[in-house]
């Protein structure tokens, strides 16, 4: 069986430029996630890799939809070829069911690394000159110190506290300290 998989980052964007690709290759079934690529625990792949069976080949868009990271990559390939599943990337023209291919993939996922590598570096420097330039703030406060001193004075467990705010307990903890 050949199966489709999709991926975009947010919920706002489309996944139907990759969908109309995957059923263009024959994809039988085509299951779909709107997450982060570093995020390995996506409901689509965990089923799919759950779906798939000796024989099948999982076909994608591109590389960086599947996994975002080498060692992702690898990890997601070695639970395929243990279940006798070949992989295929489109834009890529990526075929693990060959030696050329497997190459092709680890070298395309060095490279792909690397380009995410380089743009967290520029995501991080841009941060840091709005910040020195007074721009970058960073998200507002969405619990006040205050509002978790005063319930925790009045005697409110810091769970209730968390629930009650919509927060983690740590960031009740971390208000309480300062």
């Amino acid at each position: 069986m050949i199966v489709g998989y999709a991926r975009v980052s947010t919920t706002g964007q489309s996944l139907d430029v990759q969908l109309g690709e995957l059923a263009a290759q024959g994809c039988e079934r085509i299951y779909e996630d709107k997450a982060t690529g570093t995020n390995c625990e996506r409901a689509g792949l965990i089923e799919m890799m759950g779906f798939v069976r000796e024989g099948d080949t999982i076909v994608v868009s591109r590389l960086d939809r599947f996994a975002r990271s080498l060692s992702d990559l690898f990890q997601l390939l070695d639970q395929l070829a243990a279940k006798g599943v070949a992989f295929q990337c489109v834009h890529q023209n990526i075929d693990t069911s060959s030696s050329t291919g497997k190459l092709t993939l680890a070298i395309l996922g060095a490279v792909a690394e690397f380009e995410n590598d380089l743009r967290r570096e520029r995501q991080r420097d841009g941060i840091a000159k709005a910040k020195s330039n007074g721009i970058y703030k960073g998200r507002r406060a969405m619990v006040s110190a205050e509002r978790v001193k005063e319930l925790i004075a009045s005697g409110t467990a810091i769970s209730e506290i968390a629930r009650q705010l919509g927060c983690h307990r740590q960031t009740v903890y971390r208000l309480a300290r300062s």
